[in-house]
């Protein structure tokens, strides 16, 4: 008897023989992960890709049942792709470890793969494997757990609100001066390490940093104008990277001076424990006892010594990192930076050390490696049973989408209860002014050698496309025109670093009838001389924008034409954006509500409807620690 016998027979010979055919892309081989794979490759599916750049913990085994204990420390995709190659051999699966977002995973490689599934746990790499499954017209399902509760979501180009349509709810932020002048808890000390000192040191301005409540800023004018002139203070030791004393510098600056400053300010001590400040010679004599694998002991709490050399060895790293960042960077490019992400050991060891060393200057409890990353990546309960119902869900609706019947595919909600455990709404139609599908895509075939600036501009955007003359091109951050910056218009592709794969955004800014922007993604042509140096491959019809949706009457405000007091949770790629489609967490008023409406029978669904809330699960693979700062 065939292998696939009663799978060719439960989904009709089509559907069976498309699945054997089809090219699928998963991205993350976490909690959701391996179940997915696992039902990916007991359904037969053809050709199967994994990426994750993540590796095995102790703490992911009580889930993820692709992997053992010997397997700790390996690759989630190449010991994924080895536990669930045994279960359909005739199934051939391609393992990455590696960073979805890296040059090699571009538009044109996405464009290969019959449906890509999400399973990740940070919304980082969810929003860009979301906005290249729009570039590349690849029907994307996306899916997420947190504890009990799960989501899957089907995604595709012009037919569906994609990941970005719905805004994510605002995370919990700090006053600045509890967080960079009075900590009192760990979490203070966490954050302060993560998005002041990193930040300031390898990132951007801590102003910008959205965990940093600045809303008493007033209230506190000299403190906060102290505080500043210590940001302004690391920002002249950070052009001193790369020197044997910088690691000195910023140790002396942050737990020496700006200590024994904030112990001059007597009365603010009247009622607590003053802070101690650190020296750094007597911490590097103990610390030459200090072994060199102790960075890796992730379950044991550090002392004070160990820190210390755990901080130095990490700033050392990062500042390597740092420079050779530096100086690969391409003329027109952005500064770079770092970002913290708790699964990069470099950032998180400098977290780490950061905060337990602010903590012990506090008298506050230091805390392992351990609970910290499970703090500063925000990181949400997973339970093995949700993310198999998850997975199996993930799996259906793609049959649905392979079968071409969208309008039968659904968002469906997992919700712990007695009644109606699985919820389903039909898929919302795109947010016209969502900022990521809401606009238009398409590819530009470039001789990069011999095409100039102007030629996109003169011959592509005003003669083919019919721009007037107020409109803006970007590569990301950085403005190559706009009608008062036209420096770079006689430049090559080439010499402005635009190659292959890179993304050119086109904003129209006239008054009236403007366009969407259109994100131009570049392809290398060598065309012959006499042609033109670029070209579009097809016709391209760009639609105008939207005009701005009228205000609630009743009183919600509105972003992305939808009501942003959504119920809201997930783990964030260790960051809390602040911004609208910023990264989310559960709080614990989130969760209490949440169990209210569960006890309300299973209508979690008749319920938000009625009230226009949008429920927003995202997924998260590693443990738990829930913040609840007073």
């Amino acid at each position: 008897m065939a292998r696939d016998k009663f799978a060719r027979q439960s989904l009709g010979g089509t559907l069976h023989q498309r699945i054997k055919e089809a090219r699928v892309l998963m991205v993350g081989a976490g909690g959701i992960g391996c179940e997915l794979l696992k039902n990916l490759v007991l359904s037969g599916f053809g050709e199967i890709h994994v990426v994750d750049l993540d590796t095995i913990d102790l703490s992911n085994l009580n889930r993820q049942f692709l992997f053992r204990n010997e397997h700790i420390k390996k690759s989630k995709a190449l010991v994924a792709k080895e536990s669930a190659g045994r279960f359909n051999p005739s199934v051939t699966i391609e393992a990455y470890h590696d960073n979805i977002k890296e040059g090699q995973f571009n538009v044109a490689w996405f464009q290969t793969f019959s449906i890509v599934f999400n399973a990740l746990d940070n919304l980082d790499a969810r929003r860009h494997v979301n906005k290249m499954c729009l570039a590349a017209s690849v029907p994307l399902i996306e899916s997420g757990t947190t504890g009990f509760n799960g989501q899957v979501q089907v995604i595709k180009k012009g037919e569906t609100e994609c990941y970005d349509c719905t805004p994510k709810e605002t995370p919990k932020s700090f006053p600045v001066c509890t967080i960079r002048s009075t900590p009192s808890q760990p979490i203070h000390c966490i954050v302060w390490g993560k998005s002041y000192l990193f930040a300031e040191i390898f990132g951007t301005s801590e102003d910008e940093a959205p965990e940093l409540d600045h809303s008493e800023d007033a209230d506190n004018a000299n403190e906060v104008a102290n505080l500043q002139e210590e940001a302004h203070a690391l920002q002249r030791i950070r052009g001193s990277m790369g020197s044997p004393l910088f690691p000195r510098l910023v140790f002396d600056k942050v737990f020496n001076e700006d200590i024994e400053r904030l112990r001059s300010m007597e009365d603010m001590w009247k009622t607590k424990r003053p802070p101690e400040a650190l020296v750094y010679d007597q911490l590097a004599h103990q610390a030459l006892s200090v072994g060199p694998t102790i960075a890796q002991q992730d379950q044991v709490v550090w002392d004070v010594a160990e820190n210390f050399a755990v901080f130095v060895d990490s700033l050392r790293r990062l500042s390597n990192r740092f420079e050779e960042t530096r100086a690969s960077a391409e003329a027109g490019n952005a500064a770079p930076i770092l970002s913290f992400d708790k699964d990069d050991v470099d950032t998180l060891d400098f977290v780490v050390a950061s905060a337990n060393l602010r903590s012990h200057i506090f008298g506050i409890e230091m805390r392992s490696k351990f609970d910290i990353k499970q703090m500063a990546g925000n990181i949400i309960p997973a339970i093995a049973t949700t993310n198999a119902m998850t997975a199996s869900l993930c799996v259906l609706q793609a049959f649905k989408v392979m079968r071409e019947q969208l309008d039968k595919a659904k968002m469906v909600f997992l919700t712990r209860g007695t009644e109606r455990v699985i919820s389903s709404e039909s898929l919302r139609p795109p947010n016209p002014n969502c900022a990521t599908c809401g606009v238009a895509y398409a590819t530009l075939h470039v001789d990069t050698k011999r095409a100039k600036l102007s030629d996109l501009v003169e011959y592509v955007l005003k003669e083919q496309l019919g721009y007037g003359e107020d409109f803006s091109v970007k590569r990301h951050a950085d403005l190559l025109y706009d009608v008062d910056e036209d420096v770079h218009l006689n430049k090559t592709f080439e010499e402005l670093s635009l190659k292959a794969d890179t993304f050119i955004t086109v904003f129209d800014e006239a008054d009236e009838n403007a366009k969407v922007d259109v994100v131009f993604s570049v392809i290398e042509h060598e065309f012959t001389e006499n042609a033109k140096p670029l070209r579009l491959p097809e016709e391209l019809k760009i639609a105008a924008k939207p005009k701005a949706p009228a205000s609630e009457t009743t009183g919600h405000a509105t972003t992305n034409g939808t009501v942003p007091n959504a119920i809201s949770t997930g783990a964030t790629n260790g960051t809390t954006n602040g911004t609208t489609n910023g990264a989310t967490k559960r709080t614990a008023s989130d969760a209490g509500l949440e169990d209210a409406i569960v006890r309300k029978k299973g209508k979690i669904m008749e319920e938000l409807q009625k009230s226009d809330d949008i429920v927003i699960i995202d997924d998260a693979n590693d443990g738990v620690i829930l913040i609840d700062d007073d």
